[in-house]
């Protein structure tokens, strides 16, 4: 391990899982990410690697197949694997999201079904909440879920799904009015729906299509796409947790355990700018000498490794925060919110160290330039962190006149 972002207080299982990972990202992710990067390839062989190592499974309980570790472990093995390569840490994402989502929020029978197959990876998740025309506003969707005898009739679209075209169960919010009278609050009118689909791309079950990929800037290898829904028919008994207007409740307990993985993202991302901007600084000579014995070069150094270090520690506290039970959506907004800002300036500055060969496609940091934005949208835009935070610090700091 490096002298960067350790963490204290880790079980000897904790330690031997993170070092396996690390060993597998090192060996298996980082030698070959750009390459499959350049080229949008899905990383066939590395997800295969990944299920063996049993990652799929990690917070899966043992009752059902899985390893049953806590988010702070799950949050450390993210780190290390967006280090080596971030979208492989968005395949496990969004599955691991739906999976806890189930755990938390399913029935039995839901439960039973679907966890022991995700825990293997034979069942991949992915979830939808996004629109085309709705952005950050999760209250204004206006995909329709309406009641047919045993079944519910689904129709809309839906914007950026990960996993959208690998996966085989996708957890969808539409709007439900059923049982919801007229002038009932948005969010309480959300249901989310278990949609089990064929992976692959066009009409994958009746009423429903994944058009394709979408082209991006970077976070490529992942599939992001369009889920399009026209006369899908849901059986009753895939309602999540058995009850209509849930659904906002269990993707917002969702999307908080999904914001401490962004922030672990960012932190593994940050790692590796670093990782990888100190050992050129030590390498290109300028004026005689390396570059990192200019003082300009040391300030750079010094001011990223810092940010690297107060991310990961935001990170491992919001994650532990959440493992004891408590309500963590300030340290996961925090966190987050830190993380991918910092992992932005960690990652320019490494680019700035590299000069112009880090405009070339040849060296790994022109690769880490273009994925670190997504971080700064995805699960909630900085602005949305921002104002999350600020709501809480006025419910605990309430002026007492």
């Amino acid at each position: 391990m490096t002298r960067l972002a350790r963490t204290a207080g880790l079980t000897e299982v904790q330690q031997e899982i993170l070092s396996t990972v690390r060993d597998f990202v090192d060996k298996e992710i980082i030698p070959v990410a750009t390459r499959l990067e350049h080229r949008d390839e899905y990383p066939t062989e590395i997800v295969e690697g990944l299920k063996e190592l049993g990652l799929f499974g990690l917070m899966i309980p043992e009752e059902y197949g899985g390893l049953g570790e806590s988010l702070l472990t799950y949050a450390l093995c993210v780190e290390e694997i967006a280090r080596g390569w971030m979208s492989v840490s968005g395949i496990i994402n969004t599955h691991f999201i739906v999976a806890y989502m189930l755990k938390q929020h399913g029935t039995q029978e839901q439960k039973d079904t679907f966890l022991p197959r995700m825990a293997l990876g034979e069942v991949r998740g992915a979830f939808s909440m996004s629109e085309p025309a709705l952005g950050s506003d999760v209250s204004a969707i206006s995909s329709k879920a309406v009641r047919d005898g045993e079944e519910y009739v689904l129709n809309g679209q839906k914007m950026w799904l990960t996993n959208g075209g690998t996966s085989s169960l996708v957890a969808v919010l539409c709007r439900s009015d059923e049982g919801h009278p007229e002038g009932t609050a948005p969010h309480k009118s959300m249901t989310t729906f278990l949609v089990e689909k064929e992976p692959g791309f066009g009409e994958v079950r009746p009423g429903l299509t994944i058009p394709g990929k979408i082209e991006k800037m970077g976070y490529k290898g992942v599939d992001t796409t369009e889920l399009i829904m026209d006369g899908l028919r849901i059986p009753a008994n895939r309602v999540l947790g058995g009850t209509t207007g849930r659904g906002f409740y269990q993707m917002m307990d969702g999307v908080e355990v999904g914001r401490v993985n962004v922030a672990a993202r960012g932190c593994g991302v940050a790692q590796r700018a670093f990782e990888l901007g100190v050992s050129y600084a030590q390498q290109r000579q300028t004026f005689g000498k390396p570059i990192a014995q200019h003082q300009a070069i040391q300030f750079k150094l010094a001011e990223m490794a810092t940010k690297v270090e107060a991310a990961h520690a935001m990170m491992v506290n919001a994650a532990r925060k959440k493992d004891s039970g408590e309500r963590n959506d300030l340290e996961a907004g925090m966190a987050k919110y830190l993380a991918s800002e910092y992992c932005k300036e960690v990652v320019e500055d490494a680019f700035r160290i590299h000069g112009g060969y880090g405009f070339s496609k040849e060296y790994e940091i022109e690769r880490l330039y273009r994925e670190a934005p997504m971080l700064l949208i995805g699960e909630g835009t900085a602005e949305i962190q921002k104002m999350i935070i600020g709501r809480r610090l006025l419910e605990e700091y309430r002026f007492q006149g």
